[in-house]
C-alpha cells in the first residue's frame, strides 16, 4: 500500500495543524506582553516561544515517537490515571475555557467594534451563530484537510502576511521601558505567559487528531505516520513563530496608539486601525475570525473524537454537544474565563511537560511503570500549589522553594524526580513478563 503523500498533502497537513493552534489565546496574549516587555522585548519574547511553540512541537514529536495515539503516550500509567488526565485536558481545552475564548474573542475583536452599543444578546447571537458554523465544518471528519488546510488557512496566512509586513515596515510608536516582573525577570515571565495559549494541551490532541486524519489519505504505518506527524509539527511551528514575532513587536511599538491598555485585544485592534485607517477593522476582522474558527473546528472535532471513543454516543452527537456547550459558556465574559483558567493551567500543564519528557527519557529509565507514577505525582503535587498561589490562597509558608516565587516551585522537584527514577530498578519477574509479553 502507498504510504507516500503529495508535497500539496504535507503543507496542507501542516497548515491544518498551525490552524487549530492560531486562535484566541495566540492573537490576544502576545500584544499586550509585547507592550508591557518593552525594551526587554527579546527575553521575554524568548521564554513564551519556549512553551507557545517549543513545548507543543516537542509533544507533537513525542506523540509520534509514543505512537502516534494517546493511549501510546500514557501506556506506563494506570489506565484510569490517564483517562481522568485525559478527560481533564478536553474540558480544558474543549467546553470549559479554550473552545468558548474562540467565540468571545471573535465577538470581541471582529464583531463587537461594529457596533456602537453591543449589549449581551449580540454576543448571544453571535456565539450561537459561530459554534453552529464550527459545528458544521467539524461534522465531516475525514474532510478537515482539504477544508482546513487547503483553503481556510491559506486565506488566514495570507491576511497575517500583510499586517506582519505592515508592522515592520511602519511601526506604530518606539519601544518604551520594561513594566512589572518583565521588568525584573523578563524571560520567566514570559514562560509562563505561554502557558495561556494552552497549545501544549492542544497539541497532546491536535496530534491524534492529525494522525487520523494522515489515516483518511491511507497513511497507516507507524514510520511514515511518524514522519508526516512531525513534518506537519515542523511548519505550523514555523507560522506560530513567524506570528508571535510579529505581535511582539506590534505590542513592543505599540505605546503611542494603544497606551494604558488592559488586553491584547484591545491593543492589537487600535493598531491596526491606525495601521490601515478605517479599513483596519476589517482587516483585523478576517484575520481573527478565520483564526478563531480553525481553532473551534479543531477543538470541537478532537473533543468529540475523543468523547466518543469513551462513551456509545457518535461522534456527530458529541459535535452537537460540544458546540452547544461552547456557545453557553462562551456567554460567561472574556475576562472572567481568563481569570477562572489560569489556576487550572497552573496545575495541569507541568503535569503534561513532566509526561512529554519522560516520553524522550522512557528507555533510559529502569522501571517506566513506577517512573511515571512517581514523576507525574511529584509533578502534580508541586504545580498545584502553584495553581493555590495563582488563585489567592495564602501558601507563602513555602517561598523557600526554589523558584516558587515566579510560580515555578514544580520544575526543580521534577527534574530531581525524573533524575532519581533513572537509578530505581525493577524486579526480575515483571521483566520477564515484559519480555513475553
Amino acid at each position: 500500500m502507498n504510504q507516500t503523500l503529495k508535497l500539496t498533502d504535507i503543507i496542507a497537513v501542516g497548515f491544518m495543524l498551525f490552524a487549530f493552534f492560531l486562535g484566541a489565546g495566540n492573537i490576544i496574549f502576545p500584544p499586550l506582553a509585547g507592550q508591557l516587555a518593552g525594551d526587554n522585548l527579546l527575553p521575554a519574547m524568548t521564554g513564551f516561544l519556549l512553551t507557545a511553540v517549543g513545548l507543543p512541537l516537542i509533544t507533537i514529536v513525542a506523540i509520534a515517537v509514543a505512537g502516534g495515539t494517546w493511549e501510546h503516550l500514557t501506556k506506563d500509567l494506570p489506565k484510569r490515571a490517564a483517562m481522568v488526565m485525559a478527560v481533564l485536558i478536553f474540558i480544558i481545552i474543549g467546553p470549559a475555557f479554550a473552545a468558548p475564548r474562540t467565540g468571545l474573542v471573535a465577538y470581541e475583536m471582529a464583531v463587537k467594534p461594529f457596533f456602537i452599543d453591543a449589549t449581551q444578546a449580540h454576543l448571544t447571537i453571535f456565539s450561537i451563530l459561530f459554534f453552529a458554523v464550527a459545528m458544521f465544518f467539524a461534522w465531516s471528519q475525514g474532510k478537515l484537510i482539504d477544508v482546513i488546510g487547503k483553503v481556510l488557512t491559506p486565506v488566514l496566512f495570507i491576511g497575517l502576511i500583510i499586517l506582519a509586513a505592515a508592522v515592520f515596515i511602519d511601526p506604530q510608536g518606539e519601544m518604551i521601558a520594561a513594566q512589572g516582573e518583565y521588568l525584573t525577570h523578563p524571560l520567566q515571565k514570559g514562560f509562563l505567559e505561554g502557558y495561556n495559549t494552552m497549545d501544549t494541551f492542544g497539541s497532546l490532541m491536535f496530534g491524534v487528531l492529525i494522525v487520523d486524519a494522515l489515516r483518511q489519505k491511507g497513511i497507516t504505518e507507524q514510520k511514515p505516520t511518524a514522519k508526516y506527524l512531525i513534518s506537519a509539527a515542523c511548519i505550523a511551528a514555523a507560522g506560530l513563530t513567524f506570528v508571535y514575532v510579529s505581535l511582539f513587536y506590534l505590542g513592543a511599538t505599540s505605546s503611542a496608539v494603544a497606551a494604558g491598555a488592559d488586553n491584547g485585544g484591545v491593543v492589537l485592534s487600535l493598531y491596526v486601525q491606525s495601521l490601515f485607517g478605517p479599513y483596519g477593522q476589517i482587516v483585523l476582522s478576517v484575520i481573527v475570525l478565520l483564526a478563531c474558527l480553525t481553532t473551534a473546528i479543531g477543538l470541537i472535532s478532537a473533543c468529540s473524537d475523543y468523547f466518543s471513543s469513551l462513551t456509545p454516543m457518535s461522534y456527530k452527537t458529541w459535535v452537537i454537544i460540544n458546540g452547544v456547550a461552547c456557545a453557553t459558556v462562551a456567554n460567561v465574559g472574556l475576562s472572567q474565563l481568563i481569570a477562572l483558567s489560569v489556576p487550572v493551567l497552573f496545575a495541569l500543564y507541568p503535569v503534561a511537560i513532566a509526561l512529554v519528557a519522560l516520553t524522550f527519557i522512557r528507555k533510559m529509565l529502569p522501571n517506566p511503570k513506577a517512573a511515571y507514577r512517581v514523576v507525574i505525582l511529584v509533578s502534580l503535587l508541586f504545580a498545584l500549589i502553584d495553581a493555590a498561589k495563582v488563585a489567592g490562597v495564602d501558601v507563602s509558608a513555602l517561598n523557600m522553594l526554589p523558584l516558587f516565587d515566579i510560580g515555578m516551585g514544580w520544575l526543580l522537584p521534577t527534574v530531581v524526580a525524573m533524575i532519581a527514577m533513572l537509578f530505581v530498578g525493577k524486579s526480575e519477574q515483571p521483566e520477564l513478563a515484559e519480555e513475553t509479553a
